[in-house]
Formats: C-alpha cells, sequence, structure tokens
C-alpha cells in the first residue's frame, strides 16, 4: 500500500509468533501506563475503534469485541440453563459481566480483578464496553488476586468465568492456567456449575498450546470442551474451553434459542443456537490433537503463551 494512503499517529505491532506480526494503527492513545502488574493502554483504532492492551497484546475493541463476550458467556450459561450466581475472574472491561447481566436468572455477578487501574480505565474510557454493568445492582467488584479468592470461595457458583489475559511472559496470569487453579475453581462451584476459562489462539501454530490447556482441564474437572470464535481484530480463531464432570454436547439450536428466550436474553449480535452448534464444530485435526495430548501445565510448569508488541509511529 503506498505510503500516502496510511492515515495511523503510530502502529503498534503485536507479536503473535517469533514470525508473524500484527500492526494495528493508531489514531489516538486515551490512556496508558505501567500498573503494578502490567502496562496497559486504552487506544482508538482507526479501523477497530476503541480498544484495550495489556503487555502490547490486543484485548477487545468496539468493532468486535461481541465476537469474544457472547460465546464466552452464553454457552456456558446454556449449558447450565439458568445461574443465579455467577464469578467472573478477570475481564477488566466489564464486557463480561453486561453479557452476565442479559440472564434475567443472574441475582449477583462478582468480578474479580487484580489490576484496578485497568479497571477503572477501561470504566471511564469504554462505556459501550461495559454499559453501566459496574452499576448495575447486581454487580460486585472486587479487586484481587483470583487464585486467593478461589481459596476462600464457598462452592456457591453456578459459573465461573476465567476472562483473564495470556499468561505472557512476565505477565500476571500465568498460574491461572494450571491444574492447581482449575481445581480451585471446581471447588467453588455449586452442585450443576459450570466452569469456562479463555484459553487463547487457536490457528495451526497454537494447536499443541491449546491441546495442553483441555488436557489440563480435563484433568481438573473430568471433562473438557473445546470451542471457538473467529475475532478479526486477534487475526486468529479464538478458543474457550468448557470444565464439566463429562464432556459437554450442544443443545439443539431450537432448543437453545428457547432458553435464551425464556431467560429473558435479548441484543445478541452473534450468538444464538445455530452459532452455538457451529462453535463447536471444530476441525478434525484440533479434535484429535486435544483427545491424544495427555500433558498438563501445573504451577510448577505453567504455560507461557507467546505474545507481546511495541509502538512505533507512523
Amino acid at each position: 500500500m503506498p505510503g500516502a494512503e496510511l492515515h495511523a499517529d503510530f502502529w503498534l505491532s503485536e507479536y503473535i509468533s517469533p514470525f508473524d506480526i500484527r500492526a494495528h494503527g493508531i489514531v489516538e492513545v486515551l490512556a496508558g501506563a505501567r500498573t503494578r502488574f502490567q502496562d496497559m493502554m486504552i487506544v482508538r483504532s482507526g479501523s477497530a475503534g476503541l480498544g484495550l492492551v495489556l503487555d502490547g497484546k490486543w484485548q477487545s475493541c468496539q468493532i468486535d469485541e461481541h465476537l469474544y463476550h457472547e460465546p464466552l458467556v452464553h454457552a456456558p450459561f446454556v449449558v447450565h440453563g439458568g445461574p443465579r450466581r455467577a464469578l467472573v475472574l478477570g475481564g477488566g472491561e466489564g464486557a463480561t459481566v453486561r453479557e452476565a447481566l442479559r440472564w434475567s436468572t443472574i441475582e449477583r455477578v462478582t468480578m474479580v480483578d487484580i489490576d484496578g487501574e485497568v479497571v477503572e480505565a477501561c470504566r471511564r474510557h469504554l462505556p459501550h464496553m461495559h454499559r453501566g454493568a459496574f452499576d448495575d445492582p447486581r454487580t460486585e467488584l472486587v479487586i484481587g488476586d483470583a487464585l486467593r479468592f478461589l481459596d476462600d470461595a464457598e462452592p456457591e457458583w453456578d459459573a465461573v468465568i476465567s476472562d483473564l489475559s495470556d499468561p505472557v511472559a512476565h505477565g500476571p496470569s500465568a498460574p491461572l492456567f494450571t491444574k492447581e487453579y482449575f481445581e480451585k475453581a471446581r471447588a467453588a462451584l455449586a452442585p450443576g456449575g459450570v466452569f469456562v476459562v479463555q484459553a487463547g489462539p487457536l490457528d495451526p501454530a497454537n494447536i499443541g498450546a491449546h491441546a495442553t490447556l483441555a488436557s489440563t482441564v480435563r484433568a481438573a474437572f473430568g471433562g473438557a470442551t473445546s470451542y471457538w470464535s473467529f475475532v478479526p481484530s486477534y487475526a486468529a480463531p479464538w478458543s474457550f474451553i468448557i470444565g464439566s464432570a463429562k464432556p459437554v454436547e450442544p443443545p439443539d439450536p431450537a432448543e437453545t434459542d428457547r432458553t435464551l428466550a425464556d431467560r429473558g436474553v435479548s441484543g445478541l449480535r452473534m450468538f444464538d443456537g445455530r452459532a452455538m452448534r457451529g462453535l463447536f464444530d471444530l476441525p478434525k485435526d484440533i479434535r484429535e490433537a486435544i483427545a491424544r495430548e495427555t500433558a498438563v501445565y501445573t504451577l510448577d510448569a505453567p504455560p507461557t503463551f507467546f505474545g507481546s508488541g511495541t509502538g512505533r509511529d507512523a
């Protein structure tokens, strides 16, 4: 593309593999800081709108965050059928809480995030993502460590949603993708409760990492079910894993649609019964890789996903 056609003020280059870079053209930086835990920026992309960047990695943005947050929340909620108490671990933008609050059955959503500076910046600059979720009387916000919160948690949660940043080198999240963490999440579930974790990219270069994470969830819960959603701003299909006593089969699309309607869920942009069925239909090579993997991530050997980013002037 001729240089005269490029209009970004600077470029955020996200390293998505040792050999691949995704560059985001940034036209405005609304906030930026080195918090106690990570580098944080809230930016306006020329193509994707407002977005959150942590440790140089794109977290979510205005144009397509619904392709991430809707399947993250509504797939496990449909599996449960009618959750009343939901625990969100991470999720600084508030969009995960926003989606949980769509369900009329929800009486309480507790969100635990370690980085209060990120939460406050998102609350101020990303109202289109949280849409007032932080001010809903059903929402409880806890600034603290998810692992420690689970240490003291009672088995009362109908859904536990692990919406944490990727476990990149020097980031705060690596212990939260381990067997020990998943076992604590399982212990916090009420009878019939469901767990879900955002599980990173699921392109061909990352099948092995996903398969090991699925094996780790399976070791903690007994069953692990992977699904995915393509999020264009991530430049890869994004994956999720449901932890349960046995693998989950998505219900008939009409049944899913009835559940959503009966629970008062409306205003969704991508998720319905037909979409849910498609999200769970993974390709053969991915299914086989997940089925044969036996390695697990532990606190002594946690995962480290590849990823970082840098900025440069246009």
